[in-house]
């Protein structure tokens, strides 16, 4: 695995009523976090790589459908990649100076905690293209949705 990349399972409840989940808890965590953001993403989204340099780590959780987590050591060139969400109900925190992203495999529902609150005058938000050659073979999709940075970035 990755330096500094943890899995922690996710045990969820259920009963008639739907289920729960203890999604977070502070004290297992290398670093507090400070802002939470969700986001959806239709089936076949890619939504990185990104990495940050001032040292923003995630912690990434699939809340509905499935999505594939890829993870890239930059020095390294070792990866990490693990389906997240419905039927495999994990979080994986991510330290930021590796590039990481995720893939929709569904259309998700997506929920990324942060050690770091976003600065839009200066943000901490670098680029790999999702189709660099050292996780290219990770996606399913060979053509996904993105948005027009990453985009820009893969061209």
């Amino acid at each position: 695995m990755i330096e500094g990349v943890e899995r922690f399972p996710l045990e969820v409840f259920s009963d008639e009523r739907g289920w729960f989940c203890e999604l977070r808890r502070e004290s297992a965590l290398p670093k507090p976090m400070v802002q939470t953001n969700v986001s959806f993403s239709r089936a076949g989204v890619v939504r990185g790589l990104h990495y940050h340099e001032r040292g923003q780590d995630d912690l990434f959780s699939c809340l509905h459908g499935m999505a594939r987590v890829v993870v890239l050591d930059r020095e390294s060139g070792e990866t990490f990649t693990e389906d997240i969400g419905d039927e495999n109900p994990v979080a994986i925190y991510i330290p930021g100076r590796h590039g990481h992203g995720f893939e929709a495999l569904t259309d998700v529902l997506f929920c990324y905690h942060v050690t770091e609150e976003y600065d839009p005058a200066a943000p901490d938000e670098h680029t790999i293209p999702w189709n660099d050659p050292r996780v290219a073979h990770l996606w399913k999709s060979t053509e996904p949705i993105l948005s027009a940075r990453d985009a820009d970035a893969a061209s």
